[in-house]
């Protein structure tokens, strides 16, 4: 088999005979050694990562990809007379070592990647082993929603069982009888092409405190993270995409600067988003049912 070189990793890539180096913004450790699948990646490689550094180095075949043979059941009786059989190998790549990166949890906590062999991409074959390390993760203890003013109005409380039980869906009815009690204002305003929408805003605020598991102690040394947000539910599509196959919003959430009400907050929404405030509006809602 062939060593590999050129591996292309990235569009921040550098190639200086068998080496790769890229440069990107994620602080990630890594180092694995692969075995290359035969086909599109042939040929081992070694792959070193560290504060946004990426090294690649080509290497003999040090060890050898996954094979499998596969019988060709789909193949017609002319196929497997010109190919003179009926099965094809199958082939996979194999790493070994480890990967820690930022797991794109709230904190950016540390997920650890364990590299133990065959690389399937399917959670029931692949062979490795990960977790989100407990003592730099956060959990999620509150959701909130607060009133016209910015009072607390309701707490959810933490819930304690699925949907598919009995409490689950009380719980859940729970949160949505209270969702809906929450005041909210409305606001009318012309889209960037002019078209005349309104929007609904209401006020939540979540919470994660630090460490997990039997890490839930590190809270006691480390701030919450707190994220108060205005929720938006717009009357039609919004946005470029809006009439066309990827489709524009009809609502999600934007992060609330200090001190900002609802009113305040979709003002500046609307500045950044080529829409033309029109003042309190009463809730017009254009969606189509059936």
């Amino acid at each position: 088999m062939a060593q590999a070189t050129h591996i292309r990793w990235s569009d921040n890539d550098s190639y200086w005979g068998p080496f790769v180096y890229s440069r990107d913004k994620y602080n990630k450790f890594a180092f694995v050694l692969g075995s290359g699948d035969c086909d599109e990646h042939a040929g081992c490689r070694l792959r070193m990562q560290a504060f946004g550094h990426t090294l690649i180095i080509a290497l003999p075949q040090i060890i050898m990809p996954y094979r499998e043979k596969i019988m060709a059941s789909s193949w017609d009786e002319a196929t497997v007379a010109r190919m003179g059989r009926n099965w094809y190998w199958n082939y996979d790549e194999r790493e070994y070592g480890f990967s820690l990166s930022a797991s794109g949890d709230v904190g950016s906590s540390t997920f650890l990647q364990v590299f133990l062999g065959r690389q399937t991409h399917d959670s029931s074959t692949t062979q490795d082993w990960c977790c989100s390390l407990p003592w730099t993760d956060f959990r999620h203890v509150r959701h909130s929603f607060y009133d016209l003013q910015g009072k607390h109005f309701w707490t959810e409380p933490q819930r304690t069982s699925g949907l598919g039980s009995e409490d689950g869906r009380r719980q859940w009815e729970e949160y949505l009888s209270n969702r809906d009690a929450c005041t909210t204002r409305s606001f009318a305003f012309s889209d960037f092409d002019g078209e005349f929408l309104t929007a609904k805003t209401r006020i939540e605020e979540r919470q994660w405190d630090f460490g997990t598991g039997w890490f839930k102690w590190l809270s006691w040394f480390k701030k919450p993270i707190i994220h108060r947000s205005l929720d938006i539910e717009f009357s039609g599509e919004t946005g470029k995409r809006k009439g066309s196959w990827k489709g524009g919003t009809i609502g999600h959430s934007i992060n609330m600067l200090p001190g900002e009400l609802h009113e305040a907050a979709f003002r500046r929404y609307c500045a950044e988003h080529e829409m033309t405030y029109r003042g309190e509006g009463i809730w017009l809602n254009q969606q189509k049912t059936n």
